[in-house]
């Protein structure tokens, strides 16, 4: 039996109450996590890290044995091969986008500006505040 055919039968005997189970381990996980570092603050930041890394390491795993956890990583999978599928920008092309979207800025910020400034006036002489 291959490795993918044993975990596809994995995941097919996943029950209900065996995923409830894991989501709960991962939960404590977490949980234990945040309360190791706030009642364990003497402890070197070298060692803080380490612990954390390998609960969120445990964490993973675990969660990746639940069926959210494996429609999770597929989808992260799948955006890694559409993301690789984007063309990017040039340089020069981002550069032009960039100085237009700031001209452009420019320009409403201006116009907005002399609106107000005419809106100020005419409601102040209509007001008799201005002459």
């Amino acid at each position: 039996m291959s490795l993918s055919v044993k975990t596809e039968f994995a995941a097919s005997t996943n029950s209900p109450r065996l995923e409830g189970i894991m989501w709960f381990l991962v939960a404590l996980m977490i949980s234990g996590v945040f309360v190791a570092n706030v009642f364990l603050p003497e402890q070197t930041n070298a060692l803080r890290l380490l612990w954390n890394l390998i609960a969120g390491l445990i964490v993973l795993g675990l969660a990746s044995f639940t069926q959210k956890g494996k429609r999770a990583w597929a989808f992260a999978k799948d955006a890694r091969v559409e993301l690789r599928k984007v063309i990017w920008p040039t340089r020069q092309e981002t550069i032009q986008s960039t100085v237009m979207i700031i001209v452009v800025v420019v320009v409403t910020a201006l116009f907005l500006w002399g609106i107000d400034s005419v809106l100020l006036w005419a409601v102040g002489f209509v007001t008799g505040q201005r002459s």
